[in-house]
């Protein structure tokens, strides 16, 4: 282990970053390899830190071998009332994102060698890459929600600049009808409304807490008692979700990770696949053990009333967390199946596969003494999606890269020309679909049992028709990307000598690596899930062996009748079964024209609905964005220009005369006049003094003694 490596593991990154303009004067290779070179230090210094989760302790100099989790902390800031510190958390959750986050980045970064090899503005996008990763590594890290809000915050800034960095807006860029730079301005406003609510909820926590301190909140329990005294105990839960919901693309601020595609494909592997979308699932797991165990004990430690309003804000938490995440998926899911860019349906697909990891959370904390199983579940998604996404991604750039186009029906019939990226990239449309044996489905399974372990068979059922709509649109992308004739797009390329070829090594072995890793830990299946729950327990109940305190939050336990996995298998199979029929008849047989099919049923309308986003983003642009262009406008004619404006000129006018009377009656008349009398005055005085002045040496000495003597006298006088 290296001591150090929770500090350096995000410190590397950053200082890469902040470095990467003086290399590149150097040599712009040395540029590009040692960007590459620091996310691969803050790799090894992630996995250097796994050896200590196994062995269950960790050495934090000064203090020796202490237990996992082992907060390492300096102090920081002195208030009044409370200290703030500077540390990091070391314990199995951290530990497991940091080391996906790293590792994920790291071959994205070796993939950006050969996708971004002669773009304009590579400083920039090395800087904020490196950036990014420290960023994000810090939030992961951090022990305390304040220091977590700066990589929070540091992210959204990167994800700002990233997502735009083609901001001259040529139209090639574009995503539909949105220009980068403004795809950049949308992401960054949305996230910055659900941080706004996770600042408030976190600043009204210190209140009562003194403290950010994520294992002081978990072992201190008053702060959650005098929160329902005042009844805001459920506001500020709901409102600390609201940072995951931006953050993580959930509805209703969802609607800024499409647009998001504008960005170069490793950015979107990077942001939107591994790391960035995946901290609020991150975060709402950080903060999972405080809105089980600690407010059990809490309840259980009061006995005014206010048990049963703990409870509830606790109750309320989850469920908002399982229904957003449930309905989100289901509403990605939806547009994903009428979406034409290649990379907008990836776009979906995550938000889709987010919501999955939140129903996991969310039914976990609704499982009482199951809790375990949903957490573990949405952690088991967070790490198979983000293997699988990332390896989406880039082979998505890769058929991006040889195709010049982003729009699916531009493509068809690669499929040989392509042979590693379309094998790569089949890997990942049946893990993302839940196709066993790999590692999506056994993560998605988990999600289903942890549905079915809080009795919430609703949102198990809204779960199982997404797994149905998400191998629909899989089988449609695959089909439509590679099988089939090639479009006349591909045929006018080859006519002007540009024929389709796999793309460099450099591109497609970070992508190969993955597609192997969603492989292995598919085979491993349910032992690996199981090495899971081992490896995060000692985060699910971070009390040291306290398992106890985990009571049921409701009466729910273990539904009779058939085990759990084979109802889940039974579910998956049937979903498979409904969307992967169509899915094939459609776009692989080519036996249904899915155009004909939507005529010939009057599917039109729904499909307009589907394609228009089920009309939200239409919406929050009228609410949001023309209604305060308009209402500008309004007030600009009605208001600045009618009133204002006239004011401003009556004042002005006003002015004007007054100065002008000032300048007759009192600067002329009198100032004037006053100057030319003291001007006179002096001239007549220098007249009359110079005539003293004879130019006889006699008479100045005279003058001299006589002055001394009036000189002398006056000091006498004065008793000087």
């Amino acid at each position: 282990m290296i001591i150090y490596s929770p500090w350096l593991c995000w410190l590397i990154p950053i200082v890469g970053a902040m470095l990467t303009p003086f290399i590149a004067r150097i040599s712009e290779k040395a540029r590009d390899y040692t960007a590459v070179l620091f996310g691969f230090l803050a790799a090894v210094m992630a996995a250097s830190m796994i050896p200590a989760i196994m062995a269950g302790k960790f050495y934090i100099p000064g203090k020796g071998l202490v237990p996992i989790p082992a907060d390492w902390k300096y102090e920081w800031i002195i208030v009044p009332g409370a200290k703030l510190n500077v540390g990091v958390l070391v314990d199995p959750l951290s530990v497991l994102v940091a080391n996906v986050v790293a590792w994920i980045s790291f071959l994205i970064l070796i993939y950006s060698l050969g996708y971004m090899h002669g773009e304009e503005g590579l400083t920039r996008y090395w800087f904020f890459m490196n950036f990014f990763i420290g960023n994000m590594l810090l939030l992961v890290m951090s022990d305390n929600i304040l220091q977590m809000l700066f990589g929070w915050e540091g992210v959204g800034l990167c994800s700002y600049q990233l997502i735009g960095f083609w901001y001259r807006d040529e139209r090639k860029r574009w995503v539909g009808d949105v220009p980068p730079s403004h795809a950049g301005m949308k992401a960054f406003i949305m996230t910055r409304a659900g941080d706004v609510a996770l600042m408030i909820a976190a600043f009204i926590i210190f209140t009562q807490a003194k403290t950010f301190n994520f294992m002081e909140l978990q072992q201190n329990h008053e702060w959650i008692v005098e929160l329902a005294k005042v009844g805001l105990i459920a506001p500020v839960a709901l409102f600390l979700f609201g940072g995951p919901i931006g953050k993580s693309a959930q509805f209703p601020l969802h609607e800024w990770l499409p647009e998001a595609m504008a960005g170069p494909t490793p950015v979107s592997a990077l942001i939107h696949a591994a790391t960035m979308v995946k901290a609020g699932v991150y975060f709402t797991a950080r903060v999972f053990p405080i809105f089980t165990e600690s407010f059990k004990l809490a309840a259980e430690g009061v006995h005014n009333g206010f048990e049963g309003v703990i409870l509830t804000a606790q109750n309320q938490f989850f469920l908002t967390v399982a229904w957003i995440g449930a309905f989100t998926a289901f509403l990605a899911a939806s547009q994903a199946m009428v979406a034409r860019e290649l990379k907008k349906v990836l776009a979906y697909s995550t938000v889709s596969q987010i919501g999955y990891m939140m129903l996991g959370l969310g039914a976990g904390g609704l499982a009482g003494e199951h809790a375990a199983s949903g957490y573990v579940a949405g952690v088991f998604h967070l790490m198979s999606h983000a293997i699988f996404k990332a390896l989406l991604f880039m082979a998505a750039g890769s058929v991006l890269h040889a195709c010049e186009t982003t729009d699916m029906f531009e493509m068809g019939g690669i499929r040989r020309e392509m042979p590693i990226t379309f094998a790569c990239m089949l890997i990942g449309a049946l893990s993302l679909s839940g196709i066993p044996p790999l590692s999506g489905f056994w993560s998605k399974e988990a999600v289903f049992g942890a549905c079915i372990k809080s009795g919430q068979y609703l949102l198990l059922a809204l779960a199982a028709i997404t797994a149905a709509m998400t191998f629909f649109y899989s089988i449609r992308m695959i089909s439509i990307t590679f099988l089939g004739k090639k479009s006349h797009h591909l045929e006018e390329l080859e006519r002007h000598g540009h024929h389709v070829h796999e793309v460099p090594s450099v591109m497609w072995i970070p992508y190969l690596i993955l597609a192997v890793a969603t492989i292995g830990i598919g085979f491993m299946g349910p032992m690996f899930e199981h090495m899971l729950e081992e490896f995060l327990e000692p985060s699910i109940f971070p009390h040291h062996g306290i398992h106890s305190s985990l009571l049921a939050i409701s009466t729910t336990a273990e539904p009779a009748g058939p085990p759990t996995q084979l109802m889940t298998m039974v579910i998956t199979a049937s979903m498979l079964l409904l969307g992967g029929i169509p899915g094939y008849l459609m776009y692989v047989s080519r036996r249904v024209d899915p155009v004909k099919f939507v005529d010939r049923y009057g599917l039109k309308p729904i499909y307009n609905f589907l394609w228009n986003r089920w009309y939200m983003n239409p919406t929050y642009y009228k609410v949001f964005v023309y209604s305060l262009i308009d209402l500008s406008s309004v007030l600009f004619k009605n208001l600045e220009k009618a009133v204002i404006d006239k004011v401003n000129y009556v004042v002005a006018n006003g002015i004007i005369k007054m100065s002008a009377g000032l300048f007759r009656s009192l600067e002329v008349k009198v100032i004037d006049g006053a100057n030319y009398a003291l001007a006179k005055a002096v001239v007549a005085f220098y007249r009359v003094f110079r005539r003293i002045q004879t130019g006889i040496l006699s008479y100045n000495m005279l003058g001299i003694v006589f002055g001394l003597l009036v000189v002398g006298a006056l000091l006498i006088l004065l008793g000087l």
